[in-house]
């Protein structure tokens, strides 16, 4: 009797009686009941909550914890005033807890903070990718300039900025000056969160770029087409073309028609010129181009231009050891053998002539095929004054008497009398130098 009596109590077994669990039932529900769940969270931790109260000085968060947790003013200082007038009760945010549990008992979060871990994961995860981002520069120090990536301040080294020209230290602080506000490609070349270091450098991310648009545009080029293009840098031995994302070299012998020796005579970089593709060598990713080509050819005139026989004035453009070379016309030039200097023997032209001298030549043999011109300073010296002033007008009288008081005369002096044989003789073994590649 007394054992049934304190299951009816304690159970309530007994007829029309509510059922009634004990305190450890009881207790076991309670804990598995979800909405009496909470979560233990430690300092760094950084969780989605939902906003519970706006306002000025705090924003409430729910982050499933005993209480709701507080983000101070000073921790959404990176929320926009758009952003945060949008910001409305049951909005998911992500939150960084600073303290898990205050003297009242709410935990400390920051949404600044947050952001900045979110950023940093998101930036770590570009720079084991390799990749490429874009962040505007707010700032510069001694050393380079100083940007943002949504809270996280990156430094990119002077050196590693395209713009920065060298010089001294005023000039480049003046270019760093100028480009507050601009936003720059850039690369992630160190990053430690721990320290707070990021390290980025704009060369690197533009070179990349520029690698991915050759290895492109070199798949797309086909010899013997043109393109615009801009000069980008000049070397001794040619220029580079910007053809659209790719540099191409245009060797110093196909920048002209006319003899070249150094780039700079012709070329300024940042000139827009047309260019011809002459060859692509996707292995080794190299492009050949030439400026030249894209140009009508002088030789394509010179037959009905000039006729054996005729007197025209030209330049020395250089001496070599069997003769001198006189441009007549823009991208035409002849040869001037030794034979034909003078009426006495020359050993070599630099004995008479100095090159960007002024001359009066007769032409003695065309030869289109071979592309060839042979020209004689001496039986131009022969031409009367009053003749030579009607074809060529007096200056090319005043250029004959220069060159007969620097001593070059059409006759020979005594014991110096060369034979007619040697005057008229086809100086066959002659070639022009290798940089012209034949063509004179």
């Amino acid at each position: 009797m007394v054992g049934q009596q304190i299951d009816e109590k304690h159970y309530g077994q007994g007829i029309g009686s509510v059922p009634v669990m004990d305190d450890a039932e009881l207790f076991r529900q309670l804990l598995d009941d979800p909405s009496h769940d909470y979560r233990l969270f430690r300092y760094g931790d950084v969780v989605e909550g939902e906003v519970m109260y706006v306002g000025r000085d705090e924003i409430l968060v729910d982050i499933g914890g005993k209480s709701e947790g507080v983000v101070p003013s000073r921790e959404f200082q990176t929320l926009t005033p758009e952003e945060l007038g949008r910001l409305r009760p049951g909005d998911r945010i992500l939150v960084f807890v600073l303290q898990p549990e205050d003297q009242a008992g709410q935990a400390v979060l920051s949404i600044d903070r947050a952001r900045q871990e979110k950023t940093w994961r998101r930036l770590q995860e570009i720079f084991e990718a390799g990749g490429i981002i874009e962040a505007e520069v707010v700032n510069y120090n001694k050393g380079g300039l100083l940007v943002n990536l949504d809270g996280i301040r990156g430094f990119v080294p002077a050196s590693q900025v395209v713009a920065i020209r060298g010089g001294d230290e005023v000039t480049k602080q003046a270019d760093m000056a100028r480009m507050i506000g601009q936003r720059l490609k850039l690369k992630i070349i160190e990053i430690n969160r721990h320290r707070n270091r990021l390290i980025l450098s704009e060369r690197q991310a533009v070179q990349e770029q520029r690698d991915a648009m050759k290895a492109q545009l070199i798949e797309t080029l086909r010899e013997g087409e043109t393109r615009r293009g801009r000069v980008t840098s000049i070397a001794d031995f040619g220029a580079f073309v910007d053809i659209g994302g790719a540099d191409g070299l245009v060797h110093l012998s196909e920048i002209s028609w006319t003899r070249v020796k150094h780039p700079s005579e012709v070329l300024r970089v940042g000139d827009e010129v047309d260019v011809m593709v002459l060859s692509v060598n996707p292995e080794q990713r190299k492009i050949a181009l030439s400026i030249r080509r894209t140009q009508p050819e002088p030789w394509m005139q010179v037959a009905s231009q000039f006729q054996v026989g005729q007197i025209v004035r030209g330049t020395i453009t250089q001496l070599a050891g069997f003769g001198a070379f006189a441009r007549i016309e823009e991208g035409v030039e002849g040869l001037i053998h030794v034979s034909e200097l003078a009426g006495w023997r020359v050993e070599h032209p630099n004995e008479v002539l100095q090159e960007g001298d002024e001359v009066i030549v007769k032409v003695i043999r065309i030869d289109p095929t071979r592309r060839r011109i042979g020209l004689s300073l001496r039986r131009a010296l022969e031409v009367a004054d009053e003749e030579l002033e009607a074809l060529l007008g007096p200056e090319a009288v005043a250029i004959k008497q220069r060159l007969i008081e620097r001593g070059i005369t059409p006759y020979a002096g005594e014991g110096e009398e060369a034979s007619e044989a040697e005057y008229d003789s086809e100086p066959e073994g002659d070639e022009p130098p290798a940089d012209d590649g034949g063509e004179t």
